[in-house]
């Protein structure tokens, strides 16, 4: 560059430049997502947040289908066959909503859809995902027990043959979508080892009791998966995989949502922070006029864009091929921690204003609470990163 040629403008919204890294195609498909968050959840997330409901779901996921953002990165059987990072500018903007809304959108189609998709057959696919990728029918995925977490090689629920059937029995746990689902992937034990069911909600024994007095995700649909005696024709398991590879390949690839999702939240916060430090004045003058307060805004600053720029990396090795699960639990591990630690901060600039609904902070700082923990535990990701940074197993 010539030293006489002109400099950008400084965009505080985007102090890195890196809307520079995206394609007309990908501003589109933000601005399209943002727009419609914008419309459909941002005024009435707060009410539904307060009394704990996601009303309208059915509604809202043919809308999200005909947005093209169910199952989005997928290719054929009526999904939009996005990029990674397309995928990702969404989640974030529709965690930035919610991160309720994000579960949704990413149990759908980086759960449930990917496991069909990678794992089914011709026919669960052609059953299936036409109808999922349109919002039609809605799905979940059931690998969490109520006494097993982080360890699901060790879970209880059980599928055996009985002539040309399995019959499938036991319980999964926090299982996000699972009273409104159409259809449930489950995972079992067998004799043969863990398999994946495509299970139509509406069998015989199979209950979906809601989880309700939860403090986060209060905007979204969660449930416990009872199985009791639930008769399956042989065609209902995944035929393309046995082993944990199975369920854990698909929490890789929600996890990768995960990582752009929780910028959205912290962006919400961070902003909300900014707007608020420029109006409210104390001592006479705005108090985002004051070192202390700046000086909280700068870091927040830092912390959010370079969890934006570390997706972005991500991205661009996922869409090459090249993204291993190891580099997922970087992003995941890192992103989470930066966007409750802003949404943190954000809440000390805003004082007691920081607990109402009237502003997005709390609600996102709740929701990050269990965004935390679950699809791998802060322990689980480190232990992840320790094994290949060492080359021994601490897991056990």
């Amino acid at each position: 560059m010539s030293a006489s040629a002109k400099l950008p403008p400084f965009d505080p919204a985007d102090p890195l430049g890196l809307d520079d890294l995206l394609e007309p195609e990908d501003l589109a498909i933000r601005d399209t997502v943002r727009g419609w968050a914008a419309d459909r959840v941002l005024p009435y997330v707060a009410d539904w947040y307060e009394k704990g409901e996601l009303p309208g779901i059915q509604d809202l996921a043919r809308e999200l289908g005909g947005i093209g953002a169910l199952g989005m990165s997928l290719d054929g059987y009526g999904c939009a066959g996005a990029s990674a990072v397309q995928y990702g500018l969404a989640c974030l903007e529709l965690e930035a909503a919610d991160s309720g809304i994000r579960s949704l959108v990413s149990v759908q189609g980086s759960l449930a859809m990917y496991a069909i998709h990678r794992f089914g057959s011709e026919e669960q696919k052609q059953r299936w995902l036409p109808r999922m990728a349109s919002g039609e029918v809605i799905g979940c995925f059931g690998l969490t027990e109520p006494d097993i977490g982080s360890d699901p090689g060790s879970m209880r629920t059980y599928a055996k043959r009985d002539g040309g059937d399995w019959v499938l029995n036991g319980r999964k746990m926090w299982i996000t979508n699972g009273s409104v689902a159409g259809v449930a992937v489950v995972w079992a034990r067998t004799d043969e080892g863990i398999r994946g069911f495509a299970v139509p909600t509406d069998s015989a024994g199979f209950s979906t009791p809601e989880i309700k007095h939860k403090w986060s995700l209060r905007a979204s649909v969660t449930s416990e998966l009872v199985m009791d005696d639930v008769r399956l024709p042989a065609d209902a398991v995944l035929p393309e995989v046995t082993g944990l590879k199975g369920p854990l390949s698909c929490l890789s690839h929600a996890r990768y949502g995960i990582v752009w999702g929780a910028m959205g939240a912290a962006r919400s916060s961070f902003e909300a922070a900014v707007d608020y430090a420029k109006s409210r004045e104390q001592f006479g003058r705005p108090i985002g006029g004051f070192q202390l307060t700046q000086a909280k805004l700068a870091d927040m600053a830092v912390e959010l864009h370079k969890g934006i720029l570390l997706a972005h990396h991500l991205g661009r090795r996922m869409d090459a091929g090249r993204l291993r699960p190891e580099q997922v639990s970087f992003g995941k591990l890192n992103n989470v921690r930066e966007a409750i630690d802003i949404c943190r901060t954000a809440r000390t600039i805003l004082g007691a204003n920081g607990i109402s609904l009237e502003y997005p902070v709390m609600r996102h700082a709740t929701n990050l609470e269990s965004v935390l923990t679950y699809e791998g535990t802060v322990e689980m990701h480190q232990l992840v990163l320790g094994k290949a940074l060492t080359g021994i197993d601490a897991f056990r």
